[in-house]
């Protein structure tokens, strides 16, 4: 896993239009659709790679995000998505293990974006952004029937090049 990403150390907030963001940043940063279709558009070679996907203490504010209030154990998954044979996002997803994401958790080196921009019976949550040594990052949760999942992008520079 990347050193930099704990998220503890991002300054999450709802987005503001009075920050001080660069335009070629805020245009990942805010994009509402699905950043796997995003990613496979920019780059003919779009694959994952899983760095672990194992069970997990998630950190205390992605559990502030979470449904905490029930004893659950998560799966917590950590991937890099590759553009041009490089990392150009990490991603960090905190899947409560149940019922309701039973499927989620077999997709294997599938996208993670692909079943939850998929799915008209998803609702994504409120976006948050957040940055940490000039790097930015976008989370949001997403409710699949009663559960709540978690999503961090972390967009590296090789994203802009």
């Amino acid at each position: 896993m990347p050193a930099m990403f704990n998220p503890n150390k991002f300054q999450w907030r709802l987005f503001s239009v009075n920050e001080d963001i660069p335009e070629h940043v805020l245009a990942w940063l805010l994009d509402n659709q699905s950043l796997t279709a995003k990613l496979r558009n920019k780059y003919s070679d779009f694959c994952v790679n899983i760095i672990s996907q194992e069970e997990n203490k998630p950190y205390e504010c992605e559990l502030n995000l979470l449904d905490n209030n029930k004893i659950q154990t998560f799966i917590v998954r950590e991937v890099e998505l590759i553009g041009y044979g490089q990392p150009v996002v990490f991603a960090r997803s905190v899947i409560p293990k149940n019922t309701d994401t039973d499927n989620i958790l077999t997709i294997g080196s599938k996208p993670l974006g692909e079943i939850l921009f998929n799915d008209p019976t998803i609702a994504r949550g409120q976006l948050e952004v957040g940055s940490y040594n000039n790097t930015w990052a976008r989370r949001s949760t997403f409710t699949i029937a009663d559960t709540k999942l978690l999503v961090s992008e972390i967009f590296l520079e090789e994203l802009y090049a």
